[in-house]
């Protein structure tokens, strides 16, 4: 029974670990998006010629 208990500890671990790195996922796509969109924006604002 012992075992059973450390393996759902374990379980649980694992999904708590799972879940805090797929927003931290999340947060990096996003940042990602925006940094390219004010770049993009910010070259289309410059008028080199």
């Amino acid at each position: 029974m012992r075992e059973l208990s450390a393996e759902a500890r374990l379980h649980l671990y694992a999904r708590s670990v799972s879940r805090r790195s797929g927003t931290g996922y999340t947060a990096a796509l996003y940042s990602a998006f925006a940094l390219i969109a004010a770049i993009v924006f910010g070259t289309l604002s410059v008028h080199p010629f």
